[in-house]
Order: C-alpha cells, then structure tokens, then sequence
C-alpha cells in the first residue's frame, strides 16, 4: 500500500512513492498555561525509507522549543493555523461571530484509504471541521494534497485565507530557489537566487494563473544533473499565492493556495468549501530529474489524452487579422496543406460584428457579411483538404459594444454605482453565475456540434478588475475559475474526441489544474524564436513538451522585429507541439519548399518529442549554443541551436545525457557507443564551424 499507518505511533502516517517517504501525524502538546495545542506535523520528506525505520524519524525529532524569544516550531505544521502561539505564515485564518480570529483544533479521526487519508480536525467551539487531505501515486514521486471546510455550526464565519497546505522543506546547507516569472511576451523565464530569511510571496491577483509568475517553487542546493530538489506546485488558475517563509532558526515551509490578500470568503451553516490540489515533489538528479518527473506525473494523472500525437497546425490569425472571409481562409488552408499542416484554425474575426477588437465580441455567431451561409461551407472545404477543423473563441469576455452586452449588462463583473473599466475593449462575464455558464455552454456545445469542431483555442485576454458579485461577494475569485473547468469538463465529455488549447493572451492561463481540462498551452503570443528559446526553457521546468505549443511565424517577427531565419525559427518550434502561424500568401517558393521538408522532418521524431524524456544540454538558450534532446524508447532526437556566429566562442562538443552507456547508437556520420556520446560528445556543425548567426539542426539517433 503506498499509504500506511507508522507502527508503534498513533495517527502517524508515511505516504511512500517509489523513491520517497513521506511522513506525518498528530503531535498534542499540552502546556500548563496554554492548554492542548494540536498540530499535524510533517516529520519526514526526503529518500524512501526501510518500513522499520519509519517510525524512528518521529522518535528522534526535534522537540517543539517554546521560549520568551524564540516562536514555536510551527514551520513543521502541514496546516498551521491563525490561532494560540503561531507568528508564522497561517495557511488556515477565519473569523468567528463576535471577531474571535483565533483557531484552535483537536484531532477528531483519520478516514484511511488505499492510496490516501483525510485527518478531521475540529474546532468544536466554533463548529468548524476541517479535512487535511493526502494522496499519493503507485507509479511517481508526486504527492498531492488539499483542504476541506465544512462550518458545522448555525451561524456564519468568514475565512481570510484558506491553502491546500504547508510543505516542510528539510533543512540544507544552503536553501536556493527556482522560479518562473515575467511579464506579457516574456513568460516563464527561470529566476533563481539564495532564499532570503523571512517570507517570499510569489502569486497573482488578476484573476488567473498570470503571465508574471507561474505556481510552483523548486528549492534546493543542485545543478541541472545533480542534487536534491524539492518542488511545490499548485493546480489552480485563477489568483493564487506563494509564500515561503525562511526562519532565522532555520526551518523553511511554503504554503500554497487560491486567493490573494484582503479577499474574505463567507461559509455559512452547513456550508463547504475544498481547496484545489498542492502538489510536493522530491527527487534527486538536479532540476533535469525534476523537470522530467513532473513531466512523467502530467502524462500518467493530469492531461486528457497523454497518448495522443498533437497535430501540426496552421492558424490564419497573423496572416488575416480580422479581415476574416471564406474565400481567404480557404486559400490558406490549401496552401497549410500542401505543406504537410493536420489542422487549420481559423482565429478572430469569424462572428457578429468583429471587424476590429471594438465590438463584437459575446455574439457567437458567424458574420453574415462574411459568412452569409455559416460556416459549414468553408469547414467543408478545410476538412476536403484533409484537414481537422479548429476555431477561436474568447467565451469569457464581451465589447460593450455587443448585443450580448446590451441584452445582460449584469452578466459581467461590476460594483454598483462604480464605473466598469475596460481593458482590450472588454469587459470579463462572471462565470460564477448560472445563467453565464448555461448559456456558454450552449452556443459552445452547439459551435462544435454543427460544424464537427476537433479543436477550440479557448482564449482569455483579460485581468478581472471591478469584480463585484452581490450574490457571493469574495467568493467569485473561486466560483470563475470553477465554472470555466465546469464548462470544459462538460463540452469535452459531450465531445469525447475534442482538442482544447489553453491560450490567455499568451501563457498566462498555463498549470496544472488548466492542463487537467485541455490538450496544450500557446506558451506566449512572443513567437520570436530568439525569445521563445528562453520561454520555453522555463515551461520544461513543470510542463511536457507535448503541452507546449510553439509556432512558426513571419520574419521580421511582428512582436520583435527580429530577423531569424526560417530554417532556425522551425527547429524552436520543433521543441514542442509545432505549429506554423505566418502569412503564408508572402513566403517564397524556396521558403515554402523548406518548411515542407520541415515539417515533414517533425513528423517523423514527433512521438519522441512530445513524449519522450527530456534532457536540457548545455548552454544558455537564446544567449550562446545550446540544445534540448528527447530519448524515448530506441530513439535520441537532439536539436541543437547556435544564435550567435563563431566570434561567441561554444563549447566545442556536445554531451548527450541518459543513454545506454554500452549500446550502440547509429545516426548521420557514423555510430558510438553511448558512454562515448556521455562523455565525450558529438562535434556539430551548428556549434563547431564558423558561419552566419541562427544556426540549428536536428540529430536523430537510434539505439541499435
């Protein structure tokens, strides 16, 4: 069983993962003055330990030392609370009838399954019961847990903060962090420093997931190849926080859940409420093992259909902008598909009265100036291409400037008698409400059910502001990002065989509860090959390859205005999901004969690429040579990349990573073994030879 009671010790439990034990329970102390203090304490987390030596890890503990200086030891609590002798990060804070803010619980029981155990807590003067969950896995090292509130009593609390819990990292020698962080146009982009003692918040108050910082933390004193690291991430996509907090004593935590400061949410009698899934990993090998941990978690508990081959796609958005007609699309897609594209998605534009990002938007169906038959004519003629059909769609906004917005002008966020500021022309729908996500999922359900849709690119350009709701107040920031996994769950299980990309404005709808519901992420609107390297890197750290989408665009690039060859800004894109989004009308012949062959070059590594282990080689993406390789099964792709001529001196030889050091690999120019490959490297042109700046290839090897 991968979760067990500890022999010997009470209400202690060690969750075991293949290489990890991770172990738990219920300390009372009980003090002359202060009463019963109980706390759930994480006593272990660290490489799997002998079923013997469980126990001895709660023994051998450091006691819980209180003094006129120093603060209890509640860095150890896997829910420390707002309440009794606690001057740390609360993960659990609510105010009671009369302003009581101080929380105090007993153990009330522990509801043991196979795979994982809910600790009751109860603070019986209030009547507030509180479920500490944990689960673990047979087949990965993740372990994932979350908080259930039910208020039992017959008058209503508020709660300030409520997170799926605190994580107790074991103490080091010295505590380095990792973190993704950034901005519009330049996401995930990896910062790391020494953890500085106090508390570091990292989180997001717009209402998603954020282009600014991504949920998760990795700590841990390693190196790409080597070293301990721990990682907490939280499946969430609306706002969340972060904090660590390091003591001057020396213990480190990091609480994690939905929220932000200054949001209180109501729980009135016999109401409930659950936190999404924190999820703690703990691996050794350094940040490559981690990343591809967590990669091998995504494929086994978190996306759809982690099988699936993601088809290279076209979408018409850079080449048309609004200017969206039948006659257009479809020459595009002639010419997607003569260049080897599966699935042609046609982008903004397409309904009501959108000529322009002023109006139109809310009214969900095909313009009748463009569209004077719907439709199913131009889908007719993408699907006699062989191509799947795809389309764009922002259900989450609305123009003012709309007739949805004239019909319901209470449908979208808002305070009374307070102005209702736009941002993009838009105002955000309140999908807390019913009546918002009943009619969402009709005219989706009825969108992909009359034209036989395979693929939504789901968009969400817009940070809440002004986001009143009279009918559950705070509670909005929870009910949203509830209602639109509501709606995707439903119209995918209605549609078993429907795609889903997660796109807001570029990557800032990208995690793990947003990949539970849809196939990939458009990782960010910047296609700039030079920049997504950089991009990227950051996503590999959490998310898997398969999940990334990645396109190729025009050069100059319509963000940077970077020049980047064609054959460069391709081998970028082949780090993921490949997708092509240039104007195709304005490439040459030359042009479109590469893509052709490259494409067709993609096609063939795929299935190792989007599914395959992932190993980061040496170098600074964007910044010096560089490469990425996949290994899946018998076969190694590398792509390596080169931006800058001979003058910024490479390494000379590229060293592959998790070979078979005694077995043979075949590949163009010869054969070697691979510890020869490990160890001493391949010469590549791209690194080796002098030449222009941008240059890349694709090394394909095959274990014989």
């Amino acid at each position: 069983m991968p979760l067990i009671p500890v022999p010997a010790h009470a209400h202690t439990w060690a969750a075991l993962t293949r290489d990890t034990s991770y172990v738990f329970g219920v300390e009372t102390v009980i003090g002359a003055e202060s009463g019963e203090d109980t706390r759930i304490v994480q006593w272990y987390w660290g490489p799997r330990l002998p079923t013997g030596a469980l126990g001895q890890v709660v023994e051998h503990a450091p006691g819980w030392i209180v003094t006129g200086f120093l603060d209890p030891d509640d860095a150890t609590e896997m829910l420390p609370v707002d309440g009794g002798r606690r001057w740390g990060v609360p993960s659990l804070q609510a105010v009671y009838e009369g302003e009581v803010r101080s929380v105090e619980l007993g153990f009330d029981d522990a509801v043991l399954g196979e795979n994982e155990v809910e600790v009751v807590l109860r603070d019986h003067a209030y009547g507030l019961r509180v479920g500490l969950h944990v689960r673990v896995f047979d087949d990965c090292d993740v372990i994932e847990r979350w908080v259930s509130v039910t208020n039992e009593s017959a008058v209503p609390l508020r709660l300030r903060r409520l997170d799926s819990g605190s994580w107790v990292i074991p103490e080091q020698a010295g505590f380095r962090y990792t973190g993704a962080a950034g901005g519009w146009g330049r996401e995930t982009r990896l910062q790391s420093g020494e953890l500085p003692a106090g508390e570091t918040t990292f989180g997001s108050r717009t209402g998603t997931t954020s282009h600014k910082a991504n949920p998760w933390i990795m700590l841990g004193d390693a190196t790409e190849d080597a070293g301990d690291v721990w990682t907490v991430a939280l499946a969430w996509s609306g706002s969340w926080r972060l904090t660590t907090q390091r003591r001057p004593e020396g213990d480190v935590a990091v609480s994690a859940g939905f929220g932000h400061e200054g949001l209180t949410w109501p729980l009135g009698p016999g109401a409930s409420l659950s936190t999404p899934s924190a999820l703690g990993l703990r691996t050794s090998g350094g940040y490559g093992a981690a990343s591809r941990a967590w990669h091998d978690y995504a494929r086994k508990h978190v996306l759809p259909r982690p099988g699936e081959e993601r088809p290279v796609l076209y979408n018409s958005w850079e080449a048309t902008g609004f200017d969206v007609t039948e006659a257009g699309q479809l020459d595009l897609a002639r010419r997607a598909a003569d260049l080897g594209v599966e699935l042609f998605v046609v982008d903004d534009g397409w309904f009501g009265a959108r000529t322009d990002d002023t109006r139109g938007l809310g009214d969900w169906w095909p313009n009748p100036e463009r569209f004077p038959y719907g439709l199913r004519p131009l889908f007719q003629g993408v699907r006699d291409l062989g191509l799947l059909a795809g389309l764009w769609v922002e259900p989450e906004m609305v123009n003012p400037d709309s007739d949805l917005y004239r019909k319901n002008p209470d449908w979208v966020l808002h305070y009374p008698e307070r102005r209702r500021d736009t941002m993009r022309n838009q105002l955000v729908l309140n999908y807390a409400r019913d009546d918002v996500r009943e009619w969402a999922l009709g005219w989706l359900d009825q969108l992909v059910r009359e034209y036989g849709l395979d693929y939504l690119k789901w968009d969400m350009n817009r940070s809440f502001s002004q986001a009143g709701w009279a009918e559950g107040g705070d509670l909005l920031w929870i009910e949203h990002t509830r209602g639109v996994y509501a709606i995707m769950d439903e119209l995918r299980g209605r549609h078993p065989g429907l795609r889903i990309e997660s796109c807001s404005g570029g990557g800032g709808r990208a995690d793990f509860g947003m990949l539970r519901r849809t196939d990939q992420v458009w990782t960010s609107d910047n296609t700039d090959a030079r920049d997504r390297q950089v991009i990227q890197r950051g996503f590999s750290y959490l998310y898997p390859a398969g999940a990334m989408s990645c396109w190729v665009t025009d050069s100059p690039n319509p963000i940077t205005h970077r020049e980047v060859p064609l054959r460069y800004r391709f081998h970028v894109a082949m780090a993921g999901t490949l997708g092509v989004g240039g104007d195709l009308t304005s490439w040459s012949a030359a042009e479109l004969d590469e893509a052709r062959q490259l494409i067709a070059d993609y096609k063939a590594v795929r299935p190792v690429i989007q599914h395959g282990a992932l190993h980061r080689l040496a170098g600074r993406p964007g910044e010096s040579a560089s490469a990425v390789q996949y290994t899946l099964g018998d076969q190694v792709v590398v792509l390596a990349y080169n931006p800058f001529a001979l003058d910024k001196q490479p390494p000379r030889r590229l060293r592959l990573a998790g070979l078979d050091p005694s077995a043979v690999y075949e590949g163009p120019g010869g054969s070697w073994y691979g510890a020869t490959l490990m160890r001493h490297g391949l010469t590549l042109p791209t690194w080796f030879h002098s030449g222009a700046d941008y240059r890349s290839e694709m090394v394909v090897l095959r274990r014989v």
